[in-house]
């Protein structure tokens, strides 16, 4: 199975993802990357910070982004070629999550697609948002 290739994609097309996040997400990330910064696994800390308790890592949620590209749109077969983000509000445990992707622009002659890349926490606040730049999959070659 594949995805959409350049030539079954429209600017506008979308997609999303939702996900609440658990206590077990960001500990299991912060395993995985090797990220254990106070701020999001030890909540004596975090009750000091800013955010007066523990946040998930950002790049966390930057991953629902890329669960969209890899799944859904343009889906199976895309190359992730970059992202750039900002973070704009913390997400906390408990949190309701939704990830969004949306065509910007298609570079048919090179097989790219800009996106614009937003995540949204349950109460609609936009936790992050960028744009990002993907290589479709390509058609298989019939014989």
């Amino acid at each position: 199975m594949i995805g959409k290739t350049i030539d079954q994609l429209k600017v506008g097309d979308s997609a999303e993802f939702a996900k609440t996040v658990s206590e077990s997400d960001i500990y299991l990330y912060a395993g995985i990357t090797g990220d254990f910064n106070p701020a999001h696994v030890n909540e004596a800390y975090a009750k000091n910070t800013f955010f007066q308790t523990r946040i998930a890592h950002g790049m966390l949620t930057a991953g629902f982004i890329s669960a969209i590209i890899a799944n859904q749109l343009p889906g199976p077969g895309t190359i992730y070629m970059k992202q750039e983000l900002s973070f704009l509000a913390p997400v906390h445990i408990g949190d309701t999550i939704t990830g969004r992707v949306e065509v910007l622009e298609l570079n048919v002659e090179k097989n790219r697609a800009c996106l614009k890349t937003v995540c949204t926490n349950q109460d609609g606040v936009v936790v992050l948002e960028g744009e990002g730049l993907v290589s479709p999959p390509k058609a298989p070659k019939t014989v």
